[in-house]
Order: structure tokens, then sequence, then C-alpha cells
């Protein structure tokens, strides 16, 4: 019984209460002035917290971040500075490397024709020493023939003579005759 007695004591206390508010608590006009005092205290709070510790180190960090970046950029434009004086040294010396092969394939180009026309000048010298004694040769062999033929057209002419006259015939003069007939 005495838990029924409590039950119905809370009940007629709740309906006494609910007969006096009317709507929700957050909307009684009657509490808006201690609502708004308090309101404004814990904006004002929370500004002096923010301004004082939140926000400097906020700023000390976006402080930080932008020196970082600043330090950065002012580093990738020395390394791209750097990049592009290493690229054009190299280019510089790549075109330095070019005419010297240049220079240097020029310089054995002329070695060569040089040792060309003095290896061509000895071939030459030895191809007319030996076209001379070439022609040497041939006219040797062709006084030689010319002899040879002259002895022989000598003999050849003496014979018939002989076989169809009886008549002795003077050597000097059919050697004068043939000579004069081979001549021309």
């Amino acid at each position: 019984m005495a838990t029924t007695t409590h039950t119905n004591t809370e009940a007629a206390h709740g309906a006494d209460h609910a007969a006096e508010a009317v709507g929700m608590p957050q909307l009684d006009f009657s509490s808006f002035p201690n609502q708004i005092f308090w309101l404004i205290v814990t904006l004002v709070a929370i500004y002096l917290v923010l301004s004082r510790v939140a926000l400097p180190r906020i700023a000390s960090v976006l402080a930080e971040r932008q020196g970082t970046i600043t330090k950065d950029i002012a580093r990738a434009e020395e390394l791209k500075q750097a990049a592009v004086d290493a690229e054009a040294a190299y280019n510089k010396a790549l075109a330095d490397a070019r005419s010297e092969a240049q220079e240097i394939i020029a310089a054995a180009k002329a070695d060569i024709q040089k040792e060309l026309d003095a290896a061509v000048a000895v071939a030459d010298a030895e191809i007319s020493a030996k076209a001379a004694e070439s022609e040497k040769a041939i006219t040797a062999i062709r006084d030689s023939a010319m002899t040879s033929v002259t002895d022989v057209a000598n003999d050849i002419a003496k014979d018939i003579v002989s076989a169809v006259s009886t008549a002795k015939i003077d050597a000097k003069s059919l050697k004068a005759a043939v000579s004069s007939r081979l001549k021309g």
C-alpha cells in the first residue's frame, strides 16, 4: 500500500505542474532574460578562450605552414635554377665535345688524305717507272724484231734472186733494196 500512496502523490504533484506550465519550457518568455544573460556570458567565455588560446595557436600553425611553404617554394626555385644551369652546362659541354669531335675528324681526314696522296704519288711513280721499263723492253723487242725481219728479208731476197737469176748480186745493193722496201 505504501507504494500505491507514493505513486498517487507523484501523480498529483505532476498534475499540478502540468496545469501551470503550458507549452515548451524553452519558449517560456518569463525565463528569457535569464537565458539571454547566460547566453551572453557563455559566448563571452567562448570568445575569450578562443581569442586567448585557440586562435593564437591556429595563427602560429598557419604562420609556420606559410613559412614552410615559402621556404619550399624558394628552395624549389633554387633547384629549378640549378637544373637549368646544369642543363645549360651539359648542352655547352655537348656542343664543345661535338665541335672537338668534328675537328678531330677533319684532322684525321686531312692526315688520311695526305697519306693517300703520298701513296698515290708513290704508286704513280712506280707505274711510270714500270711503264718506262716496259717501253724500253717493247722498243728493244721491236728493234730486235725489225733486225730479225730485215735479216730474214735479206736472206729470202737473196734466195729468191739466186733461184730466179744466175747473176751474182752485190750484198750491199740487196740490203739497200730490202731496207728501202721495208721502210715504206
